[in-house]
């Protein structure tokens, strides 16, 4: 897989991200419960764990998400590292969740699993696209050689 593909399914699970923490966010500071089909979303948006130092969780996930598009767009090995370790951070914070949703909450809210599945998502093919040797597609045109004429020894 070239770099490229790597890179537009990293922007496109990041736009995901983006909008399924973006509806959970509006849906905290307007005070409406979430559209539900495992019957969880308002328990678990409505829990103790809801906010972390007082800040929500889906503005959290928010914030990373913006993050992790925003390093999609500069160029380099620094950014690709860059959104490999906020993917991980992501990663990491999603697999606490989940564990609070699980034996904590008892309550599964299907966004959270959503936003789970693409922040582990993103982790994977950030981390492919970190450890990917460059092929030709990422690094632009190949070098023009002149060659020099070959001379009969004299």
């Amino acid at each position: 897989m070239t770099d490229r593909a790597l890179h537009w399914i990293l922007l496109v699970l990041a736009l995901a991200g983006i909008g399924i923490a973006g509806y959970l966010t509006y849906v905290h500071y307007e005070e409406l419960s979430p559209l539900c089909t495992t019957g969880g979303c308002e328990k678990v948006q409505s829990s103790e764990y809801a906010k972390v130092g007082g800040v929500p969780v889906p503005l959290i996930g928010l914030v990373g998400y913006v993050a992790i598009f925003v390093s999609l767009l500069l160029r380099g090995e620094l950014a690709r590292l860059a959104t490999a370790a906020m993917a991980f951070g992501g990663f990491a914070f999603s697999v606490y969740l989940t564990y609070l949703e699980l034996f904590e909450i008892d309550a599964i809210c299907q966004w959270c699993v959503g936003s789970a599945v693409v922040m582990t998502l993103i982790a994977i093919f950030a981390t492919l696209r970190v450890l990917k040797a460059p092929d030709e597609d990422d690094l632009g045109p190949p070098p023009v050689v002149h060659a020099e004429p070959e001379h009969e020894p004299v």
